[in-house]
């Protein structure tokens, strides 16, 4: 397929001119961008007509999908809300029960045919009387609030709009709530859209347009506002954000106090997140002079920092998540990229750790205060997630929940192992792989990879992975840079300048797992979305020798223009501001748009991304595909992959899920040669 056109645009950054001949692809109603899409709609739907595993592949999916999955339960007032998917339902369902008796509260399966309305946040009153719940369309970072009687089980009148990312805080009598809303984006323009973000305080049964202005900053246009209401249910506390960076801000307002603001800290000096307080004095994790997180005690009266209190210091490994019990803080910890659990007395004494049954990610903590227990999910790679119950009483453990999953795993095994980067830094890597497998270099792999945003990549269980698995694959997760897993200085050293250190880890992956007879260059593949999506593209326009396939879905690719869309602005403070100079010549040295070379031969690529996302647009998708087709060897497979009625991955359906990993696996069977 040929290129429909090309723009001369030429911009000058900083004395660089650096030409963006696919501008135009960026507006998606354009005529000549339909048709272009209509082109390569039709490229895309030849290549997997042609491919011979699909249909098999989709069946083995549905069968291993179908097990009942579960998330942590929320006691509230004696009722326990949780999520159920019975196995193919497109949406999980929320449940409430009481008394031993379980009932459906909300069922977002009935809201479209498809499954394309997904409920994505569920927010309980105090009084366990109302849920609040978002719901996105399409996979929408745009969301709607609606509330739901848990009695009655119908919808009150409340319709909430023009909501994104945000919390829901009820108030103490019920009798409303606070969120945060952006202005209509029909009343703004599109570069002001994720911006002037406002805390509302919406009353039960009342229009929106009648909801309190609590805060704002017109100064400061870019921050963003999360509301909770403490745990003693007599403050409102905003955390507030300023895009994705690590560092955040915490405001308070006492309830019926005028709305009066205490910027209680102001600085943006590092991250601080609310655990609980006694009266004045509040506590909060927070990685000031402390990379793996601490607990300390502020006394909001004096707000001397002098005066602050270390209650729980540092530890050798990263805080990971927290929830404070009775008088006690109960905290987990990232050893590794797998998880320990343990307990404090309120005072900061350690009590003991709880002895979990097996290595693997926790899931959310939750708490039922009334009964002393504390509730979680333990997953791995291999095993579905498992709901526990941890009793203090007694100190005992026991399973509240255990999916009912067919397939035999033991004949696979994950392993971790450590390998040096580029630099000589060791990283960590997950290998899961059948047991009896010889290492002769000969098995299609799969390294996966994200690298960024604070984020970890802790074991979780995927059952496509499985079906890969059982294809003859390897799976291989490697813990590069740029995430959590060993704190916010493991961050720091894949972010802004330091963002090839990231690439370096993923390629000295690749390299790894061929050097140790895992797989070979023409077997192995490497897959990563979004942030992992301009991952794997980078590293594969640096080294197209090494891999054999790429998977690159949702990506983030020109580095140059990311962030004049929808948030692309939040991510400043990861990425860089290219109309720095300094920033400029990093971003502009790996953005995979800009590095595309004349005539080189690339591996097989699939890009995948969606209609409806409108979190990483997919322009970046359409000019990289269009780049790739005009720069390299006729010999490179470019298959653009966009779906419809899709976003970003938030709230995707089941039946979409496997669709799409029927494709993956489609792509990987053919262009690794597997058959």
């Amino acid at each position: 397929m040929g290129n429909i056109g090309k723009d001369d645009i030429v911009e000058d950054f900083h004395g660089t001119k650096v030409a963006d001949p696919y501008r135009w692809l960026e507006d998606p109603s354009s005529e000549d961008t339909e048709e272009w899409v209509k082109e390569w709609n039709k490229e895309c739907d030849t290549y997997f007509t042609d491919t011979k595993t699909k249909d098999e592949d989709i069946k083995r999916l549905e069968e291993l999908f179908d097990y009942p999955k579960f998330s942590t339960p929320q006691t509230v007032e004696g009722k326990s809300f949780y999520l159920r998917n019975e196995g193919l339902q497109n949406q999980a369902l929320l449940y409430v029960k009481e008394d031993g008796k379980e009932e459906v509260l909300i069922d977002p399966n009935g809201l479209s045919d498809d499954g394309t309305i997904a409920m994505t946040n569920y927010f309980i009153s105090h009084d366990g009387k109302y849920v609040a719940y978002a719901l996105s369309t399409h996979g929408s970072d745009w969301q709607e609030i609606r509330v739901r009687n848990v009695e009655s089980k119908k919808d009150e009148e409340d319709h909430l709009i023009d909501v994104k990312f945000t919390n829901v805080a009820w108030l103490p009598d019920h009798s409303g709530f606070y969120y945060s809303r952006y202005p209509n984006p029909d009343s703004v323009s599109k570069e002001e859209e994720g911006h002037h973000n406002k805390v509302y305080l919406h009353k039960l049964d009342q229009e929106q347009d009648k909801d309190e202005l609590i805060f704002e900053r017109p100064d400061f246009k870019e921050l963003m506002f999360s509301p909770m209401i403490s745990e003693d249910k007599n403050y409102l506390i905003l955390h507030v954000f300023h895009g994705t960076a690590s560092e955040n801000r915490v405001y308070l307002m006492k309830l019926n106090d005028e709305n009066k603001i205490l910027r209680l800290l102001d600085e943006q000096d590092a991250s601080y997140y609310y655990v609980t307080n006694k009266g004045e004095d509040f506590y909060f994790v927070t990685n000031l002079d402390a990379p793996n997180q601490r607990l300390i005690k502020i006394n909001i009266e004096s707000n001397d920092r002098d005066q602050w209190e270390e209650i729980i210091a540092e530890a050798d490994h990263v805080l990971d998540d927290f929830v404070y019990m009775n008088d006690r803080f109960i905290l987990s910890y990232l050893h590794d990229a797998h998880n320990k659990l343990v307990y404090h007395d309120e005072k900061g004494k350690f009590m003991r750790e709880i002895d979990l049954p097996f290595i693997g990610s926790l899931g959310e903590l939750t708490k039922n205060k009334e009964e002393d227990k504390l509730y979680f999910g333990l997953t791995s790679y291999l095993q579905p997630a498992t709901i526990y119950e941890y009793s203090f009483g007694d100190q005992s453990l026991s399973i509240l929940e255990k999916a009912d999953f067919s397939l035999d795993t033991d004949r696979f095994v994950t392993e971790q192992l450590f390998y040096p980067s580029k630099d000589g830094t060791e990283v960590p890597i997950f290998i899961t792989r059948r047991k009896d497998m010889d290492l002769d270099g000969s098995h299609p792999t799969i390294l996966y990879g994200y690298g960024g945003f604070n984020i970890s990549l802790s074991p979780s269980f995927h059952p496509a992975i499985l079906r890969w698995l059982e294809k003859g694959g390897i799976y291989a997760v490697a813990n590069l840079r740029g995430g959590n897993e060993y704190g916010e200085e493991w961050h720091r050293a894949g972010m802004l300048e330091n963002k090839q250190n990231v690439f370096d880890d993923f390629i000295s992956a690749g390299e790894f797992l061929i050097e140790r007879g895992y797989t070979s260059r023409e077997k192995l593949s490497i897959m990563g979305g979004s942030n992992g999506g301009l991952l794997v593209a980078a590293c594969m326009v640096q080294r197209p020798d090494l891999f054999g396939a790429v998977i690159c879905q949702v990506p983030v690719i020109d580095m140059l223009r990311y962030h004049r869309f929808t948030i692309g602005h939040f991510w400043m403070s990861e990425y860089g501001d290219p109309d720095v100079p300094e920033h400029f010549d990093f971003l502009y040295a790996y953005s995979p748009l800009h590095n595309v070379k004349e005539g080189v031969t690339y591996p097989p690529v699939l890009i995948a991304t969606a209609e409806s996302d409108d979190r990483v647009v997919p322009a970046h998708a359409k000019k990289f595909a269009a780049t790739l087709r005009e720069k390299a060897s006729s010999d490179s497979k470019i298959v653009l992959r966009l779906e419809a009625k899709a976003g970003h991955g938030l709230g995707k359906p089941t039946a979409k899920i496997i669709e799409e990993w029927a494709d993956f696996f489609a792509f990987l069977d053919q262009e690794l040669n597997m058959d």
